[in-house]
């Protein structure tokens, strides 16, 4: 369906059991979710599905490894039963990656491994590999490029890696596939409650932000899962009569990736320094035939779109990657630079004790206008976060009951036995990610003209047909991962992806606006250290 026949469709439907408002990871749970209970299912995303802090993950689909010091063990042992669901729903966006914590203190091995024996025991069934001990000779062959001056041995052990921004793409065309109607670049500007008989409805004032026209439609239950910006939603969706603004539900902080070329580290392995000299924790990850490096954990009171590196945190990562390298990582290596905002939720005690005090799980909220609202958690327990939603709407009795549980046997759009062996995650990105919806891509015109980096005119022209892409940075930075992997190589690329796209949907795919883009992912002046 095209989208002005979809937008048409919306306004003359009627009531819809479900809107949810936010085309991250959270929302397109829950919207995937709700269709296959049978509800009618509307998504409404302001930019892009995945187009903030899910596409800019550290691209790991993990237990929570750090936890573990913490003794939360239930939210560990969820999150690895969660991650197995992930890798078997979509085996060709999400896969296992072994990962080496190196030793240079005689007591770093025993100690970390004894922690990662717990892991493995936690994961049960849902283990993905056994930890080892690993002796100096087999550190090195698992890390070639990690810095051998003093290194005694270390951990090997396991956890998921995935493509973060086509897996959330992956879930809102299941989701349409399931019955919802799943809508990008229409922003929720308020949502009003308004009489429906023995239930309250709810009006959303929505703006298709690519016709710049309005339009509204009507909902039983809205839910936001607007990521950092819920509480900007939940302001705007106050009564005129209400006192005062509703608590804050979220305290952001931001994460740094900086990625260079495989040859600094080209093993098939992560690599994962648990403690650096200020107590952080320090990631070389192979994706996509990059290696990215990070991350950070800065708060920030602003919530930028695209927000940037500050100074302080590009010193941090090149100079600790520089430390477990065998050669040093310098500014002019970096191929892209990406910042993503974590919706941390508030709680009183963090005020003194900056963003590592706030809780990564998940949080909801259900205002006196009945808008449901959900922020927090993680990519890898996506799936339960919306099975909590959906349990909390039925307690509130805004849904009717209805049983659950197939989300974590439904697989994916894509998902499928497509070569063997599978193509690793940290190889160049080809067609293999497309899965089963490969035939379909090559039948497009211009499979075999090449664009660059992998990407073919086919595919340029399957994402604006079939794949809801209606800006060149859609299909640069998320259909396919370019800006994120090389930003010079996605402004190369961004005349050619502009042209096709416009022949695909008439429509103006701001050329330029992505090219000023692309400068904003390279290291600038303003960041040196």
């Amino acid at each position: 369906m095209k989208r002005a026949e979809l937008i048409e469709s919306l306004t003359r439907h009627g009531v819809v059991d479900l809107a949810v408002v936010g085309g991250g990871a959270t929302g397109l749970g829950v919207a995937l979710d709700a269709a296959l209970r049978g509800f009618s299912v509307v998504l409404l995303e302001s930019h892009d599905f995945a187009g903030g802090t899910s596409s800019r993950s550290t691209k790991l689909l993990h237990g929570g490894v750090r936890y573990l010091a913490q003794g939360n063990l239930s939210l560990v042992r969820e999150a690895l039963a969660e991650r197995a669901t992930v890798l078997r729903i979509a085996p060709h966006l999400a896969q296992p990656l072994p990962f080496v914590m190196p030793s240079y203190r005689w007591w770093q091995t025993p100690f970390y491994g004894m922690g990662l024996k717990l892991y493995d025991m936690l994961a049960g069934a849902a283990g993905l590999g056994r930890t080892e001990f690993l002796s100096r000779a087999d550190a090195l062959q698992a890390l070639p490029g990690v810095n051998p001056d003093g290194l005694r041995g270390g951990v090997k052990y396991w956890d998921g890696q995935f493509d973060d921004a086509r897996l959330a793409l992956a879930l809102a065309r299941s989701a349409e596939a399931a019955g919802a109607r799943v809508l990008n670049y229409a922003e929720v500007t308020g949502v009003r409650q308004v009489s429906g008989g023995d239930h309250a409805l709810s009006t959303l004032d929505v703006r298709d932000r690519r016709a710049d026209a309005a339009f509204q439609l009507q909902a039983r239950c809205v839910v936001n899962a607007t990521g950092v910006w819920v509480d900007a939603l939940r302001d705007r969706s106050q009564p005129a009569t209400a006192q005062g603004a509703p608590s804050r539900m979220v305290s952001p902080s931001q994460g740094v990736h900086v990625v260079v070329d495989r040859d600094f580290m080209p093993g098939g392995h992560a690599l994962l320094v648990p403690k650096t000299r200020d107590g952080r924790v320090l990631f070389a990850v192979p994706w996509l035939g990059k290696l990215v490096l990070g991350t950070t954990d800065t708060p920030r009171r602003d919530l930028p779109r695209e927000p940037d590196a500050f100074a302080e945190e590009l010193e941090f990562i090149l100079g600790e990657a520089s430390q477990a390298l065998s050669r040093p990582v310098r500014r002019e290596d970096i191929r892209s630079l990406w910042v993503g905002l974590r919706p941390l939720v508030a709680a009183p005690e963090a005020a003194e004790g900056g963003t590592k005090v706030l809780s990564r799980e998940h949080t909801i909220v259900v205002d006196a206008n009945g808008l449901v609202t959900v922020t927090g958690g993680k990519w890898t327990t996506y799936r339960a976060m919306a099975e909590d939603v959906l349990e909390r709407c039925f307690d509130r009795q805004l849904l009717p009951r209805r049983a659950g549980g197939q989300s974590a046997h439904h697989v994916l759009l894509g998902a499928g036995a497509v070569s063997s062996p599978a193509v690793p995650l940290h190889a160049a990105p080809g067609l293999h990610l497309y899965g089963t919806e490969q035939a379909r891509v090559t039948a497009c015109p211009g499979q075999a003209v090449p664009l660059g980096a992998g990407l073919t005119e086919a595919m340029v022209r399957y994402a604006a047909r079939f794949e809801h892409a209606q800006t060149v940075e859609d299909v640069l930075a998320r259909r396919w991962r370019v800006l994120f992997l090389d930003a010079a190589e996605a402004a190369r690329m961004a005349p050619a992806v502009a042209a096709i796209l416009v022949e695909e949907l008439g429509a103006d795919p701001d050329l330029a606006a992505f090219q000023g883009l692309c400068a904003r992912y390279l290291p600038s002046s303003s960041q040196a250290g």
